[in-house]
């Protein structure tokens, strides 16, 4: 355990933009110990959107996903030596260097034990071992405040640069007042995606309720048409704002929705975080170490069991029973454009059933007046 002030702190996440929201609780702790001390963040090239407007940190340092000479050069003179403590969330070997580059007290995740890393527990002063198995990346993550003596904090800070306006022209109702529901339909590797009919299904259901429907997403080209294809059916009951909001915007209109579902993305962290009813779509993602974090969760143990259906906190885990499920695999073809069964074979009536049995109608009753 470290005993020292550390006036300037170094927070490394260098994962991509569902990860950096994992790690606020992390930092929501080390603020609460630190409260006088400046604490940066170091994230890949536009990964740090979820920490837009985050009180717990005072500037987000970027750095390239693969960077060039010149980019590391830049880093070097953004953070040689200018921090009391570098944390590593992380232990892949240039996060590590980036911890030794940064300052000369240093805690990290590191591998398990094979002679290849030794060099990595050599060069921090504590360290804790990677389980990319059983513990949920939270609680991962939170091992770090241990190993500062520091009190756990268990709450999943969401992104709040800006407010939506209730007469916003990217949104054409009044979302305000108006029951809706949001879906993210479209994660950043295909072996993570339901099916354009389980969409269009889904969809038909929440429209008889009746509850006008918002798709969230990216700007890719790739994502735009298969938003396109799924609202062929609704012309005029959908609404597609997928990149036109930043995740602050996203998240207040999920925080007033009457429900979100989504598949495996940084969207259903961040729904799960804003309180909302949450249904998370997984397949062959293990939701021991990756399912979203629910709203208040403040246990040591990890929210969900490895297999099956299950809810937790504002939070329904919807997973196909199957003897490979979770295979924690990239898909039936080992890769990330590849298909996963599971999902492709998952109904929208069985998604249906599921929130109806899950979610009473009382979880819906809330009238939405305002947009805090």
């Amino acid at each position: 355990m470290l005993n020292f002030n550390a006036n300037k702190i170094l927070l490394i996440a260098t994962r991509q933009i569902g990860d950096a929201l994992l790690v606020t609780p992390l930092l929501r702790s080390i603020r609460r110990a630190y409260p006088n001390s400046t604490i940066d963040v170091l994230v890949y090239d536009h990964k740090g959107g979820m920490l837009a407007g985050n009180p717990d940190l005072n500037h987000l340092i970027s750095i390239a996903e693969h960077p060039n000479l010149k980019q590391y050069q830049t880093l070097w003179q953004q953070i040689f030596r200018r921090y009391d403590l570098a944390i590593s969330t992380l232990s892949g070997d240039r996060p590590l260097i980036y911890t030794w580059l940064a300052a000369r007290q240093r805690i990290a995740v590191v591998p398990p034990r094979y002679w290849q890393a030794t060099w990595k527990r050599m060069i921090v002063q504590a360290w804790t071992e990677l389980d990319n198995e059983s513990t949920h990346t939270v609680l991962q993550n939170l091992r770090l405040a241990d190993l500062l003596g520091i009190e756990r904090c268990y709450d999943l800070v969401i992104p709040t640069a800006t407010t939506l306006a209730a007469d916003d022209v990217r949104i054409p109702f009044a979302w305000h007042t108006q029951p809706y529901v949001v879906l993210h339909l479209v994660p950043m590797w295909k072996y993570k995606r339901w099916t354009i009919e389980g969409w269009r299904n889904l969809i038909a259901y929440f429209l008889e309720k009746p509850w006008r429907v918002l798709l969230t997403g990216g700007d890719q080209a790739e994502e735009h048409h298969y938003l396109a294809q799924v609202q062929l059916d609704f012309p005029n009951a959908v609404t597609n704002i997928a990149g036109q909001l930043n995740f602050g915007e996203i998240a207040q209109l999920i925080k007033t929705s009457q429900l979100y579902v989504g598949p495996d993305t940084a969207v259903t962290h961040l729904a799960a975080a804003t309180g909302a009813p949450t249904v998370a779509l997984y397949g062959p993602t293990n939701p021991l170490k990756w399912s979203p974090w629910p709203h208040g969760y403040t246990s040591n143990q990890n929210p969900f069991r490895r297999k099956g259906t299950q809810q937790v906190g504002n939070v329904l885990l919807i997973q196909p029973v199957g003897g490979c499920v979770p295979c924690h695999q990239e898909g039936c073809g080992r890769f990330k454009q590849s298909n996963s069964y599971c999902l492709e074979e998952l109904k929208a009536n069985t998604v249906i059933s599921l929130i109806e049995k899950y979610f009473s109608d009382d979880d819906f009753s809330k009238i939405v007046t305002s947009s805090s």
